[in-house]
């Protein structure tokens, strides 16, 4: 298995625009613990000197990917999502768990969401999709060489998927007309 990275994090976005300062937390407290991510509520000296409470959603890193089964085509999920109650088509996507590399992540929700394990793995960029009050960090891969495993997939018990491969240009015309508006799912489109 090949795997190539673009970029590495925070470090190869600093001069794009993004610039690391160093907030003084002073107070700490987790106001909410959840299933998927929790909440604090920190007191902070932010960089010019103000103390500020902030409100922060603390979620792991995810993993975004563009499965391309072979060139100009993708495969994206249809996946129920209760918060929006609506079944949307999306990139497939999960967290990435304790201990586990972020390639090692993608290429499990790979095989999870679409039943297939890549041989090439590819970063395309890691992006923060909510930063004025969470820290998750989603991190886009190109998946190719798509292969059946022999190993049974764990699916979560949230999860009811549907898989399906389109052109890349059909997928990018789905976004045109309100078919895909999974903001991930879009951008995660723009970078292949």
């Amino acid at each position: 298995m090949r795997v190539s990275r673009r970029f590495q994090g925070l470090a190869d976005i600093i001069g794009t625009g993004a610039t690391v300062n160093n907030a003084e937390t002073l107070n700490s407290d987790r106001v909410f613990r959840g299933k998927v991510f929790n909440v604090d509520r920190d007191r902070v000296r932010i960089p010019n000197g103000r103390v500020l409470t902030v409100d922060i959603v603390r979620h792991s890193k995810s993993v975004v990917l563009v499965p391309m089964p072979e060139p100009g085509r993708v495969t994206l999920v249809k996946q129920y999502r209760y918060p929006v109650n609506a079944s949307l088509w999306e990139l497939p996507a999960g967290s990435v768990d304790p201990g586990e590399t972020p390639e090692d992540a993608a290429r499990r929700e790979c095989h999870e969401e679409i039943g297939l394990v890549p041989a090439t793995i590819v970063r395309l960029s890691a992006l923060y999709p909510t930063p004025g009050y969470c820290d998750e960090q989603m991190i886009f891969f190109r998946v190719a060489g798509l292969e059946k495993s022999e190993e049974q997939a764990h699916v979560d018990e949230d999860e009811d998927i549907d898989a399906m491969t389109f052109e890349l240009r059909e997928a990018r015309d789905m976004i045109r007309r309100g078919e895909i508006v999974d903001m991930k799912t879009i951008v995660g489109l723009a970078l292949v």
